[in-house]
């Protein structure tokens, strides 16, 4: 049955409340999600144990939330060619790349086998050593670029 003269209470003004020496029960007690003396004599807890404890929280930008492009070098390109590549046309391998879930296509990386590349976007540089490969390069508006 609860009652108005709980312990903390009844023993409020108390130097101890009734638990002896004060040095006993010094860092004991209800710790729970508190930040007390975590960035003083628990800093190495903090260190050890949740090096993320007084991480950042609040705004995002809203630029971050924007949909990332999927990338991929022409290096990269020419070397799972042949194991991605859809159909041959014309003796040379098709490959489309936003089946495949890339957006760009960048000229790092070198070409060997003539590719017909279908791509959203590409830098000058990928789309020029495609042409001197003997592929061509189709882009996602209907482009084509011969």
């Amino acid at each position: 049955m609860p009652h108005k003269l709980r312990k903390i209470r009844k023993k409020r003004g108390s130097r101890t409340h009734g638990y002896g020496r004060v040095g006993q029960h010094r860092k004991s007690g209800s710790k729970g999600m508190r930040k007390a003396g975590r960035h003083k004599h628990l800093w190495s807890y903090v260190l050890r144990y949740e090096p993320e404890y007084f991480s950042k929280k609040g705004f995002v930008s809203p630029k971050s939330l924007k949909r990332k492009k999927k990338i991929i070098n022409l290096g990269k390109l020419d070397q799972i060619a042949e194991k991605i590549a859809l159909e041959e046309k014309k003796g040379k391998f098709f490959v489309d790349l936003k089946k495949l879930g890339y957006t760009k296509l960048l000229g790092t990386g070198k070409v060997t086998k003539p590719l017909i590349v279908k791509v959203a976007s590409c830098s000058s540089s990928a789309a020029e050593k495609i042409k001197e490969a003997g592929g061509e390069l189709v882009m996602e508006s209907g482009e084509t670029g011969e």
